[in-house]
Formats: C-alpha cells, structure tokens, sequence
C-alpha cells in the first residue's frame, strides 16, 4: 500500500529516502515494546522532628518508633514505600536519632544524619540528596497512616513527568481523622494546586529537587519548594480515595487504630 500511494512522480524524493532507511533490527523492536516509565523508586523518609505534639510518649522516645496498631510508624511508611514500588530509602535523623539507627541495623536503609541541627523538611532532603539518585523523590511524613489504594503506588501511576515537578496527595478535609486546622491546598481544573482550600497534604509526595538550590537558607520547609514550583504552574495534586488519620497527637492512636481495624 505505501509502495502503491507514492509511486506518482511528484513523491520520487520520499520514495528515495524511504529505500535508505534500515529496516529496525529485533533489539529496536523490542525496545519499543517495553513500557517507558519515568516512575521513581528512591524515597525520602522524615524521621528527624521532636515529635512535640506526641508528647509525653516522645519523652524518651523518638515519634517515628512509636507502635499504631502494633507496628511502629517508621516501619509502616516503608512497608507503604515498599509495597508501591519504591526500593531505595534514606531516613533522616535529629531528635532521639540513635534509636532510629538502632531500629534500622541491617535494614537497606542509609540514613542522614541531622544531628547537628535540625534542617526541617526542605532543608532535610537538600542535605540528603548525596544519598540519593538525580532526578524525582518519594517523600514520606511517618505520623499518619492510610487505607485504601496505596499512595505511594497511585503517586507513581499517576504522576506525568513532563507537566509535574510535584505531585502531592491530597486528602478531603472532612476525610481527614485527626486533622486540626483547615485545608491547605485546591486543585484547579488541570490539577494543579493552589494555596488555601479544603483539601489537606497528605504527607506523601512525588517532587523534584532541582530548585532547592535555589534556596538560601539551611533551614527550610518544602513549603518554600512548593512556592516556586507553584509560581511556574508544575505543581499538582491527586485526591485520596481512602482513609487517612494524623498520628501527630497521643489522642490520635486510637482514631489511627480504630481506622486500620476497618
């Protein structure tokens, strides 16, 4: 058929120059058959904060190692990382961080020692980004817990790495147990967040860091990170179908509790 549509004489040249293209060889063909994902793998977990809210329980022990329904928080968001496809992990370390150390030994984690100062979130992650490939990260606040898809699963599905320096997931606020406060972002008709409305950072986020250095300061939120990626219109959200409850408070247990026991 394509021999047949340009065999008039006016198409001689493309006729030519489709006879010098080499047909693909098997590897080629293969190639293209394979799935091209830009999906990360690599994860950020944020277990170096006082836990100030938790008190009196982070006393003598570090927020993350605290047990929800029988399994501490840090080892609840890696199980999530793990079962949505990540398999490379750094957790960050401040406060009580030699029981995080402790808890990890043996473990494929490598860990980021913020024992000199506590750096906050964006500040975190800029300093462990030497433990961590270029390109997009999994972050991962520990005190909360899901039910439902897994986030860290449908973060990656969802996740379009030519629009999106950021996609975070978002809950509904009146979907979020635990919650005190209102929402913090909305979502525009493409998806893309705005500070203020009813829908509540999960804690769980895809992100590019390229634009942390940018950033003067040590110590910083993601906040600050956002704001750029925000101005440039590459920000964006997904809704969380699910449960979801903060751990941050002692009263917040047994409404975690409660939700994981369906």
């Amino acid at each position: 058929m394509i021999q047949r549509n340009i065999a008039h004489p006016a198409l001689a040249p493309l006729a030519a120059a489709l006879q010098s293209v080499p047909a693909p060889t098997p590897e080629v063909i293969e190639k293209d058959r394979q799935p091209m994902s830009d999906a990360p793998r690599q994860v950020m977990v944020f277990a170096a904060g006082r836990g100030t809210r938790m008190a009196p329980l982070t006393d003598t022990l570090p927020k993350p190692l605290i047990p929800v329904a029988g399994q501490t928080l840090l080892d609840r968001a890696l199980d999530l990382a793990r079962q949505g496809g990540a398999d490379r992990f750094v957790v960050n370390t401040h406060y009580l961080g030699g029981q995080i150390i402790d808890h990890l030994a043996g473990n494929d984690v490598a860990i980021s020692d913020e024992s000199d100062m506590l750096l906050e979130t964006g500040g975190g992650l800029r300093k462990a980004l030497p433990l961590l490939d270029t390109g997009p990260v999994i972050t991962i606040n520990p005190d909360v817990v899901w039910t439902g898809p897994n986030p860290v699963a449908a973060l990656r599905a969802a996740r379009d790495p030519v629009r999106m320096d950021a996609l975070l997931m978002l809950v509904p606020l009146d979907a979020a147990q635990g919650r005190q406060g209102g929402g913090d972002f909305s979502l525009d008709g493409a998806g893309r967040i705005g500070r203020k409305g009813d829908l509540v950072y999960g804690g769980t986020q895809i992100i590019r860091p390229d634009l942390l250095q940018e950033i003067e300061e040590s110590v910083f939120s993601l906040n600050r990170l956002w704001d750029l990626q925000i101005a440039q219109g590459r920000a964006f959200g997904i809704t969380h179908p699910g449960g979801w409850c903060d751990v941050g408070r002692p009263d917040c247990i047994p409404l975690a509790q409660a939700l994981l026991h369906g």
